[in-house]
């Protein structure tokens, strides 16, 4: 990262609109710089698609539900000059997943490449325990080639890419470019539970496996090296990001909604907080779903910027239940799949922007997998893929989606006691009113199609000053994407100030509010909290 800026920043705010993942570690990040960062965000708390919901027995995650590619989540750290492990506690997960389906049979994969292969042989046989294996290689090779130029770039391009693959022939067919990935899949598998298992990896990402390329087989090799449950829940990796850019001098606001994002003849000027409030500067990063800019949310003066969201098809969204209860049934691990027979029908239903009435659902057992064991309430939280929002979209009956989920569950065995209400379910109506302009979209654009990463919106914007963060900025969704996405974006702005020392500020400035910064034209927030 670069250096600290001088002390003139201190009049020379970086606005940050958004404390999703995203916001809060390009503020750590700008703040540990030197920046003068001040954080505004619509809710009383922060995380952003992070959060948690209350239950009987504490907070629950609805969002998120472990961590991968840690590798990110340490660099950070370590551009902080901090250690991931002094913040969070952090326990591997020696079982990824544990799949089940309708028939009995239950396969369980895991951290290490050897115990997959046995696992598979047991499961399937000998011979999709080799092309697993020969799968795997796949993935590992597609992940490599890929993470640095794309993931890790700042701006991919086309001709950056295919320089890459010129230079590696051999990727070429492993990266199948003419196929999907359940194309890819069906040609690796004779077993169609295998096929059924790894595609459902492109749900990720919020695509389809029938839609999406071939190269989201590198999503299995993100998850094949490692997953941790952060302790305490998903919302403490969020908590204690913010308090190391508070530390640094980082203010938050919370319940601060900004109406505006103010641009004057191409250039960023500051925001405007509801009620009228002003909030000068130069410098703005939205963490937000950039759609909410190109279709005017945030101001006429915004509409030029990711103007390729306003029509790309959109990525799915979900029914999520958040709750407490008694679980009996089969054993649970942390991650678990409960599989329909037959995936396709759900997902050309979901295509079609329609539910089924017996999905596939995953089961996070958030209490599981830890040192102790699991207490007799339990924490839960159950997904299902749902289409995002069309004009053609009506309010799902909430009778029908508690249906949904608890009876699919229950033709497992699965049973919660007591069966959770409305005050824990999320449906995609709920997230469009959370994360306004997203379509209650959880990925942002769609991933189907081969170029579909490269036509993502990137940190910098046609309006001058103003950047974007977050999983709907390249490199995409997902903690650790939506992550290297604010390191693009402090990057960015870090470039672009040209004031820097080697020393940092001797004062420490942060705190949190729920009232605005400082204000011109007008009065200060803290009359309208």
């Amino acid at each position: 990262m670069a250096t600290a800026a001088h002390s003139s920043n201190s009049g020379n705010p970086v606005l940050i609109v958004g404390a999703g993942i995203a916001g809060l570690a390009a503020a750590a990040r700008l703040a540990h710089a030197g920046m003068n960062v001040r954080v505004f965000e619509t809710h009383a708390t922060l995380g952003g698609k992070m959060r948690c919901l209350p239950s009987a027995a504490g907070p629950v995650d609805a969002g998120p539900t472990v961590l991968t590619l840690r590798s990110v989540f340490d660099a950070l750290f370590s551009d902080l000059g901090e250690r991931l492990d002094d913040h969070v506690t952090l326990i591997r997960q020696r079982v990824l997943a544990r799949h089940f389906w309708k028939d009995g049979s239950h396969l369980d994969l895991f951290d290490s490449e050897d115990e997959n292969i046995a696992a598979i042989q047991a499961f399937s046989g000998t011979r999709s325990a080799r092309q697993f294996q020969s799968f795997g290689k796949t993935a590992r090779h597609l992940f490599q080639a890929f993470d640095a130029p794309m993931m890790r770039a700042p701006a991919p391009s086309v001709l950056k890419l295919a320089g890459r693959v010129a230079a590696r022939p051999w990727i070429l067919p492993r990266l199948a470019p003419f196929s999907t990935l359940d194309g890819l899949l069906r040609r690796q598998f004779d077993d169609p539970r295998l096929v059924q298992l790894f595609g459902r990896y492109a749900t990720y990402v919020g695509g389809s496996p029938y839609l999406s390329p071939a190269l989201l087989s590198l999503i299995w090799q993100a998850e094949a090296g490692g997953i941790w449950i952060v302790r305490g829940g998903m919302h403490e990796l969020a908590r204690s990001i913010a308090r190391l850019a508070t530390s640094r001098g980082a203010e938050f606001h919370f319940n601060s909604k900004v109406d505006r994002i103010n641009a004057e003849k191409g250039v960023v000027t500051g925001i405007t907080l509801a009620g009228g409030q002003i909030v000068t500067g130069k410098t703005v990063l939205f963490n937000g779903d950039p759609r909410a800019l190109a279709t005017g949310e945030l101001g006429a003066g915004c509409e030029i910027v990711a103007p390729q969201t306003r029509q790309a098809a959109r990525s799915l969204s979900a029914e999520v239940w958040a709750f407490a209860a008694r679980a009996t049934g089969p054993a649970l691990s942390h991650h678990n799949v409960f599989f329909r027979d037959d995936p396709r029908p759900e997902f050309d239903m979901l295509a079609r922007g329609e539910l089924i009435d017996d999905p596939t659902i995953y089961v996070c057992a958030m209490d599981r997998g830890q040192p102790e064991p699991a207490p007799a309430l339990e924490r839960f939280e159950t997904i299902a893929n749902a289409p995002a929002l069309s004009a053609e979209s009506k309010e799902e009956d909430f009778t029908r989606c508690q249906t949904r989920t608890f009876q699919t569950l229950g033709r497992f065995g699965l049973r919660f006691d007591p069966t959770p209400g409305s005050e824990s379910l999320t449906t995609p109506k709920d997230f469009h009113r959370l994360f306004p302009a997203s379509t209650g979209s959880l990925y942002g654009q769609s991933p189907h199609g081969l170029t579909a990463a490269l036509k993502r919106p990137q940190a910098r914007t046609a309006i001058r000053g103003l950047f974007l963060t977050g999983g709907g900025t390249h490199p995409g969704a997902g903690l650790p994407m939506a992550t290297l996405s604010a390191r693009h974006a402090a990057e960015a702005i870090l470039k672009g100030r040209t004031s820097t020392s080697t020393c940092r500020p001797t004062a420490t400035r942060g705190g949190m509010s729920t009232a605005s910064a400082t204000v011109a034209g007008g009065p200060s927030a803290s009359s309208d909290s």
